[in-house]
């Protein structure tokens, strides 16, 4: 487990999954700084790009309703899933929570 204090604004951060979490909040959690790679980011923006192309409009009582795609699901908490993260000061509580469930190191 890293000193999460120590960290420098900026700095890239290597975590990977040691341990599946028992609580759902901690699986948003680690699920949420996942998204943050920019990998991840990179394949959100484009399936909401994909999505916004494949909106139906259909008319339904002289008014035009749309259906909406459900949003992708890019990241899945698993153990031995890694990603990089550039550190901020404001994700620093969230990795403090999720400490015991993944493994910190400097890149």
């Amino acid at each position: 487990m890293s000193n999460i204090d120590s960290f420098k604004a900026g700095q890239k951060l290597v975590c990977t999954i040691t341990k599946l979490p028992q609580a759902a909040a901690d699986g948003k959690t680690i699920a949420r700084l996942m998204r943050l790679d920019h990998e991840n980011k990179k394949a959100l923006r484009h399936a909401q790009k994909v999505r916004g192309q494949r909106i139906l409009i259909y008319n339904r009582g002289n008014r035009d309703w749309v259906s909406r795609e459900k949003c992708a699901k890019v990241v899945h908490v698993a153990v031995g899933q890694e990603w990089t993260i550039a550190f901020t000061l404001d994700m620093a509580h969230d990795l403090k929570k999720v400490a015991g469930l993944i493994s910190i190191k400097t890149a």
